[in-house]
């Protein structure tokens, strides 16, 4: 049966620890990892940071990128285009080995979070012990059924992304008026208040998309390819 697996690997091991180290108030999120096979791993990065300049700087000086451009600036994120150096690509290459996918991949602090969907559950061990072969400490941190994973992913959402949303929710914070702010949340969460405002942004995003996505298709059968596009990226 196919299963979605929430994991973490330690940033030093991955990507990007240097530049995560250096600004530690940035979040970065990278962008569909793996396309058209495993030598090729998508070179856009999302990063979030009140230093841009900052930012560019490190991730340019970073050991894990080899080529970096800045792209565009959009509410507080950047767009950026990567080149990843090989310890990148040996953890992407591993895990699309066994066919399976990174949904999504988010870094801050020393660590990277990371949702990994596995076509059939028994790749995902098969996964752990090549991690291990070659000294990445992939962490699993909850294994879900595909069945089990729809409480949140029937709507795109990482789990941390789901949890932030029901906690902000029950603590009142879509209250009219609000008996919680951001700053009270991302206290809670132990996080900056930059990084759950970026973190509920993107929850938001997701949800409206995916929702606004399903009635389209469902009133009109058909989603222009415009919109396709937009959604998909």
């Amino acid at each position: 049966m196919s299963t979605i697996v929430e994991a973490t690997v330690p940033a030093e091991q991955f990507a990007l620890s240097e530049t995560l180290a250096t600004v530690p108030d940035a979040e970065v999120r990278m962008v569909r990892l793996v396309a058209h096979g495993a030598e090729h791993v998508m070179p856009f990065l999302w990063a979030g940071c009140e230093d841009t300049d900052r930012l560019h700087d490190a991730l340019v000086n970073d050991p894990t990128t080899e080529d970096v451009d800045a792209l565009a600036d959009f509410d507080g994120e950047s767009l950026f285009r990567v080149e990843w150096a090989t310890r990148v690509r040996v953890l992407v290459s591993i895990i699309a080995e066994e066919d399976a996918t990174i949904l999504d991949a988010s870094g801050q602090g020393d660590t990277w979070h990371l949702q990994i969907f596995f076509p059939e559950h028994e790749r995902v061990s098969e996964t752990d012990e090549f991690c291990a072969e070659y000294g990445i400490d992939l962490s699993l941190e909850r294994i879900n059924r595909l069945s089990e994973a729809a409480e949140y992913g029937h709507l795109g959402l990482t789990e941390r992304q789901y949890e932030t949303l029901c906690s902000a929710y029950e603590a009142g914070y879509y209250d009219v008026p609000r008996t919680v702010n951001q700053e009270e949340l991302a206290e809670y969460f132990d996080v900056s208040h930059q990084a759950l405002s970026e973190r509920l942004r993107r929850a938001h995003e997701t949800v409206i998309t995916n929702a606004l996505y399903h009635k389209i298709h469902r009133r009109d059968h058909e989603v222009s390819p415009r919109m396709r596009h937009e959604i998909d990226t």
